[in-house]
């Protein structure tokens, strides 16, 4: 059995350097790894180049396996079809540039296939980032381990690993989405056809959050925006649902406050409320003295990223 690992990429100069040497290090390596690039216009591409060579300076190892195609335009389903296509692997696994695979990663992402009833498996990421700022973002944008369900988690793409046949199945990645959402669609589409999941906890990659808040923002509407398009996260739907009843209610009382001049008072004090509800929930997993400034900004301002980029993705579903 072969295993082919698929990566896309797009103006990752700042974070290909460590991917490839994390890759360069596992315990198992792949037979292949085939990288996808979206049309770089910075060295990502020339770096994938020089260090298939052997070229790269310093310390840099050759990674002879690696193999590199230019799709200038593609979108990340396109690219993660193109590359599967591809692949001469009966496995795919995929992680995103960004993310730092553990050591074991691949060996512990392809060892259920030794099982012939296994389609599809689901490893695991760990947020991470050294600032205060970056601890409370991953509060928001990704799965706290305390509050992580390995029956129900949906395997995201930085962390998976599946047969090619019931990609083959499922005609691939939607193409029809943007950003974000394909791998989302894919697992559904999987549970559908009744392929079968599992989880290897121990197949991790660290997924460092954004620096700033403008990327933050970025990413907050894409997901959404995906979610929308999507159409199938009914749980997810439920909570954005709950998030526009929130305002929209804060706004008619805003509105009606010019009559009823208690009323921002009672807007006020629902709003400090929802304030401090935002530092309770996530304070203990920061723990930080600063959390008290970020979380609340943070809730805000995803919130408003959220329902953007819902509703966007709504109007634009596939």
């Amino acid at each position: 059995m072969k295993f082919s690992l698929v990566i896309t990429v797009l103006n990752e100069e700042k974070t290909i350097g460590k991917l490839l040497e994390a890759l360069a290090k596992q315990t198992k390596k792949p037979d292949e790894i085939i990288f996808v690039d979206g049309g770089s216009s910075d060295r990502t591409v020339a770096y994938l180049k020089s260090r298939a060579a052997g070229k790269a300076s310093g310390d840099a190892r050759q990674i002879s396996n690696l193999k590199i195609f230019i799709k200038p335009g593609a979108s990340i389903a396109q690219g993660r079809n193109f590359g599967i296509r591809k692949a001469k692997g009966e496995i795919i696994a995929m992680t995103d540039a960004g993310c730092t695979p553990h050591r074991d990663w691949f060996e512990k992402i392809t060892e259920p296939f030794s099982k012939d009833d296994i389609d599809i498996v689901a490893g695991f990421y760990q947020m991470t980032g050294e600032t205060v700022f970056q601890k409370c973002l991953a509060c928001y944008l990704g799965i706290l381990p305390e509050k992580l369900n390995p029956k129900n988690f949906m395997p995201s793409a930085r962390s998976i690993a599946f047969r090619k046949e019931i990609w083959e199945k499922i005609s691939g990645f939607s193409e029809k989405l943007g950003k974000a959402g394909e791998d989302t669609l894919f697992n559904y589409q999987a549970r559908r056809l009744g392929a079968k999941f599992v989880t290897a906890s121990g197949a991790l990659v660290d997924w460092e959050m954004p620096k700033t808040l403008k990327e933050a923002i970025k990413k907050f509407y894409g997901y959404a925006k995906g979610d929308g398009q999507t159409g199938i996260w009914w749980y997810h739907s439920l909570k954005i649902s709950a998030i526009y009843a929130r305002y929209i209610l804060g706004v008619a009382l805003l509105i009606m406050g010019f009559w009823l001049k208690p009323l921002w008072v009672l807007l006020l004090i629902g709003f400090l409320l929802y304030l401090v509800w935002a530092v309770r929930k996530n304070y203990n997993y920061v723990n930080r003295g600063w959390a008290i400034f970020f979380l609340p900004t943070i809730q805000i301002v995803s919130d408003l990223a959220v329902m953007a980029g819902f509703a966007v993705g709504t109007i634009k579903k596939v």
